[in-house]
């Protein structure tokens, strides 16, 4: 299974998580093991622990869309992304937009944390609970 598969699976099991209460669910495909834990006593943006072979550490975290639209990395074409693979973010910080009935919603960090991977390309469309960003909790 390719990544952006795989980041497709996990963003679609989340949705059914959250629609259905679900706490916990365990997949196996395609000679992968899945587990998918949702944390407690969370706000947007979601948090949803992913435990699999490609995102393995109990260390890490998965920040996802809280809403639905266009996700942008920076708050305009010719400025820096609000946050890059590798930085250290805190909670309260901006680390993307996303744009809903033409209105900028900056979504903001809710833990400390190193960014491991985003996961998501720029003006892409997101759905809710889609995973953006996967960081490692200190």
């Amino acid at each position: 299974m390719e990544l952006k598969d795989l980041r497709r699976e996990v963003a679609g099991f989340a949705k059914i998580m959250k629609t259905y209460d679900i706490a916990e669910m365990e997949l196996k495909t395609e000679g992968l093991t899945m587990k998918l834990r949702k944390e407690t006593n969370t706000s947007p943006p979601c948090k949803i622990g992913v435990e699999a072979e490609a995102i393995s550490e109990d260390s890490r975290l998965t920040i996802t869309a809280p809403m639905v639209g266009t996700f942008y990395r920076a708050p305009a074409p010719d400025e820096e992304p609000y946050i890059s693979a590798g930085d250290t973010i805190v909670p309260g910080q901006t680390v993307c937009i996303i744009e809903a009935m033409k209105i900028m919603n900056e979504i903001q960090s809710e833990v400390k944390g190193r960014v491991v991977e985003i996961l998501i390309e720029n003006a892409e469309p997101v759905e809710y609970g889609q995973p953006l960003f996967i960081l490692e909790t200190l």
